[in-house]
């Protein structure tokens, strides 16, 4: 057990980070007309569709930064933004739980259509269906861990997950902290890091080329209104 943990959570973040620099570079560089969303918006179009969608990205983009600070934010901090260990872990808890729902009931719509659209599912790769799949599943074993959180309100549970993260981003030895944790924390963390395994390889690629300039880009006028 100890090879495995040593295996899971000491050297497998390493590989999947990566994997998920140097191979989006390399498909960014070889393989750029692959790069992009792939849309299936004009084979389905409905309201449900639109409506599953924002909420799926919503959810997804919240429970991403949420862990990312989460995990990373160093505990010294925690007095100066009126927190302790155990208030961040329920803060985690309610706004990771309400997230993950609009993620999971959007997901939910999104995982359905893909499998059972029939142009949807003609259009769609196997890995469309993987990835999808995959952080459904994810979303999932997410909500799980609150159910197993809630006994440990004192916020053990948040400092061990985010000594474990801090060590990995620091290249210091990391898999101790997560040898007696539940078994649901290390299926959501070495599933999460499965996903920045496949990540190159997966549509997903389209989030490093996220239009963010539109937001502050000058108006432009397509056609000027006739009097």
């Amino acid at each position: 057990m100890d090879y495995l943990n040593n295996l899971f959570f000491g050297y497998f973040p390493y590989i999947a980070g990566t994997v998920f620099l140097f191979g989006s570079l390399v498909r960014f560089d070889m393989s750029q007309y692959t790069w992009k969303t792939n849309s299936s918006q004009l084979l389905d179009n409905s309201a449900t569709f639109r409506i599953s969608n924002n909420l799926f990205h919503i959810g997804m983009i919240f429970l991403f930064f949420g862990h990312f600070f989460g995990l990373l934010m160093p505990h010294s901090w925690y007095p100066y933004l009126g927190l302790t260990a155990g208030s961040k872990q329920i803060m985690a808890m309610v706004s990771g739980g309400a997230f993950g729902l609009l993620a999971l009931v959007g997901g939910s719509y999104l995982l359905y259509r893909r499998l059972y659209h029939p142009r949807v599912r003609a259009q769609s790769t196997r890995m469309d269906i993987f990835i999808l799949a995959l952080l459904y599943v994810q979303l999932i074993l997410g909500l799980a861990t609150i159910g197993v959180s809630k006994d440990h309100l004192d916020g053990a549970v948040m400092i061990q997950l985010s000594n474990w993260a801090q060590a990995i981003v620091t290249f210091s030895p990391a898999a101790a902290y997560m040898a007696d944790a539940h078994w649901i924390y290390k299926a959501h963390v070495f599933l999460g890091l499965v996903v920045f395994f496949v990540f190159p390889f997966t549509r997903l690629v389209h989030i490093w080329s996220a239009p963010l300039a539109y937001i502050t880009r000058q108006y432009q006028i397509v056609r000027q209104r006739q009097a």
